[in-house]
């Protein structure tokens, strides 16, 4: 390992946005059931900058919240995190953060935009599914409560993932 830069930059960068997610749960709006944090920015961000790497990031996130270090938002911790309602929206950070980072693999602008929005949909997807079998809420209501309210947000964080990378590039 020693002498390889390019491990060594995955490295770096992927503690870096460890700690991004993690301050981004601290920087939130609370919202019933799911609050509005700046996670998703920095998700969509580690796959755009560690590319195929990109899923190192939320897993190792996921991973250090499930070992009780208080990492999820607000500073919460813990197994019962993932089986309340916001858990299918932290596990859906880990294929977002792949796709983005499959995405990114390609110089190609529509490609990595277009990995930026099928990144987003599959936390809205994975949020959701799970919102629904956690709570016995609808699909309708999960939708209403999960999803809608954060699409103004969450377009303004992919374009900011998207220009955060291009001038860190």
């Amino acid at each position: 390992m020693f002498g390889n830069i390019n491990r060594a930059r995955v490295l770096t960068t992927t503690a870096t946005c460890i700690a991004l997610i993690t301050i981004g749960g601290w920087i939130s709006i609370p919202f019933i059931p799911v609050p509005l944090t700046l996670q998703t920015l920095f998700v969509l961000l580690s796959g755009a900058l560690l590319k195929r790497y990109g899923f190192l990031p939320p897993l190792a996130y996921l991973l250090l919240g499930v070992l009780n270090i208080p990492v999820f938002h607000n500073g919460l911790s813990g197994v019962g995190v993932l089986l309340g309602p916001t858990g299918g929206f932290i596990v859906g950070f880990i294929p977002a953060a792949a796709i983005v980072g499959i995405a990114y693999e390609q110089e190609h602008t529509g490609v990595r935009l277009i990995g930026l929005t099928v990144g987003t949909l599959v936390i809205y997807l994975c949020g959701t599914l799970w919102m629904v079998s956690s709570t016995g809420m609808t699909v309708a209501g999960a939708l209403a409560l999960g999803v809608l309210p954060f699409i103004p947000g969450d377009i303004l964080k992919a374009a900011g993932a998207y220009l955060i990378e291009r001038r860190i590039r």
